[in-house]
Parts: structure tokens; sequence; C-alpha cells
């Protein structure tokens, strides 16, 4: 696995890319500007030692080097052995509701971007602890295991819609119950007396459950000691909810009455309670945060990479080629070669 040791250098890259548009605005200049001299002939007699292939050459050459200097500078190596690590934290597996009704725009820009705002802020104040990431509608799914990679937590977030389950319909309780089996430790385990961080389940979701008993998976999550909290996004008078995230078309039943979702907050603080967790409005963050923040922690073991082994140098080394080819060649025809004639071509 490839790391860098300063990734913000790798920033640099942006502006790397800046000298392409750069390069294209001066051609195009150049172009313009031997146009107006005169025939591209006639120019190419009055100067035949000019190249413009060499040009090209020498700022592919120029770029290359550039990019290839800025990532060794950014310090790239590779884990070379693996190592368990111990350190305190908690397991926290979000549960993501990705039904249709979610699509509603009560809450800006939608329910369900609101609802991936909120995790991201959650993600981004975790330290040590490990996340795991359930969507569901009228199933649940695993949509990334329990894990402490952050980054891929919120990579696979940002693709989660409706459109990725076949089911639709609001199944609280599956979800729960997917989560419960989950988590990497279990109630034998701390029957038995071993150390076992504060496990949770955070519900994100309006509420409207047709499908299963949200509150008795709740209350059997709370046996094995696993907490679960509710988050409640919409507006419990009810909105219409869009065909597509941004239209103004709305869902209609087979009648072709205008479909309204509410935010069920009676249903989701019976959940919060049985699973002896805490229902928290969707407009109220911070105080997920703290809640989650009381959750005790203990040990966990990850595996890491402890030693690396540095690649800077290839890098490093390919740049310095580059740059020294593109110091060595010229902008104009090499004169020794045009006397060889190497293809035999009059004058």
């Amino acid at each position: 696995m490839i790391q860098f040791a300063h990734k913000d250098i790798l920033w640099f890259l942006l502006a790397a890319g800046l000298m392409i548009v750069g390069y294209m605005l001066y051609w195009n200049h150049r172009r313009r500007s031997l146009v107006l001299l005169g025939d591209n002939a006639l120019l190419e007699e009055l100067m035949p030692e000019a190249s413009g292939w060499a040009l090209h050459w020498k700022f592919l050459l120029l770029f290359t080097g550039t990019v290839l200097l800025i990532i060794a500078a950014s310090g790239p190596r590779i884990g070379s052995r693996l190592e368990e690590v111990e350190h305190k934290g908690r397991e926290i597996i979000i549960a993501l509701d990705v039904s249709n009704s979610m699509l509603a725009e009560d809450i800006k820009p939608s329910r369900l971007e609101r609802s991936k705002q909120m995790i991201n802020r959650m993600v981004d104040r975790m330290s040590n602890d490990k996340i795991g990431l359930i969507v569901f509608a009228g199933d649940a799914y695993t949509q990334i295991p329990i894990t402490d990679d952050y980054p891929s937590v919120k990579m696979f977030l940002s693709g989660a819609g409706p459109d990725m389950v076949s089911k639709q319909g609001t199944a609280i309780g599956s979800a729960i119950h997917l989560a419960v089996r989950s988590f990497s430790s279990d109630k034998e385990e701390r029957m038995a007396g071993a150390s076992v961080p504060s496990q949770a389940i955070v519900v994100i979701t309006d509420g409207e459950n047709h499908e299963d008993d949200a509150v008795g998976e709740a209350s059997r999550a709370a046996e094995k000691g696993i907490k679960v909290y509710t988050v409640g996004l919409g507006d419990p008078n009810g909105v219409p909810i869009p065909i597509s995230p941004g239209s103004s078309a709305t869902r209609r039943d087979r009648d072709g009455n205008v479909v309204v979702s509410k935010l069920n907050e009676k249903l989701l603080k019976e959940v919060a309670t049985e699973g002896r967790g805490a229902y928290i409005p969707g407009d109220r963050i911070n105080s997920l945060i703290d809640e989650l923040d009381k959750l005790e922690r203990a040990e966990l073991k990850t595996r890491v990479f402890a030693e690396f082994a540095e690649r800077f140098q290839y890098f490093a080394g390919f740049a310095l080629l580059f740059l020294v080819l593109e110091f060595f060649i010229r902008s104009r025809k090499n004169r020794l070669l045009m006397r060889l004639n190497l293809f035999n071509t009059d004058k």
C-alpha cells in the first residue's frame, strides 16, 4: 500500500495542471502571430531551422519532470510490515435511510444530502474509533463493514442514494438487525469479561417505517449492550417527494394523489428509548456528537503498517532525467542532421 508522508504537497499538482493551460494559450498565440506574418510555406523557407515539434517535446519533458518532482517531494512510500496496535476507541455503525422519501426538500438541500453532511461531520470528529455504514430502504445492506478507514467511509457515503436499493420502503428494524450482526465483538465476549468497546447504532431517517418491528429490534440490541440512537429529519406536517433530486415534479400514488412524506418522531423516540440511546432532531448534530462522546472507550486492535520503504528516489531520478533531456533539446533543427540528408530529400 502506497502512502505519502507529506500529502499537502500533492496540491501543487493542480498548479502543474495550469502549465498545460498556459502552454496551450502560448501555442495558440504563437500560431496566430505566424499567420499574420504570411503563408506557412513561405515562413518555412525563411526559417528553415525552426522546429515546432521541438517545442512540444520540451514542454512534455518539462511538465512530466515537474509532476514527478512534486510526487517525489510528497514522500511516497510503501508499507513493508503490518503490525497490530492497540488504542482506546468505540465502534459505531451508521444506518442511513436512502428511501425515496429522503429526497424530500423540507430540509435543504434535501433530507438525504443533509444526512450525508451530518455523517461527514461525525467522521471528521472521530479519532481511533471504528465506523461502519449500512444503507436501507425496503431492505438493509452493508455499504462498508466496520473499519477505521475514514476516507473510504466518506467515499462510499458520497454515492449513497435511492437507486442503490432494489426495494423501496423504510425497514428500520432490518437495518438495526444487520447492524447488530456487523459488530466485531458480541455479547459472549462481554460475558467472558473481555474488554469490549462501547457499541452504538445511529439510525438516520425520517421515521416512516412500513416494514418491520423497529422497536423490538432496538430492544434486542440493547440487551446485547448496544445502544441505538435515532436522528429524525423532515417536517412532521409532511411535504411532497420529488421524482428525482432537484426535480419540480412530485411522486404520485396509483390514484394520482401527491405522495406526502412526514417525519415520524413518535416512532423514532420509541426506538431510541428501547435502544437505551437518545432521539436527536436532525438540526442538532452537535447534540448527537456529545451523546456519542459519552460512550466508554475500550481497547481496540488495528492492523497498521509499522515500517515503510521510501520510494521518492525513483520519482526524483526520472524527474532529473526528463529535465536534463529538456535542457539539451534545442528549439531549432540540428544543422548537422540537416546536412546529412538521411532521407535523400531534394533541397
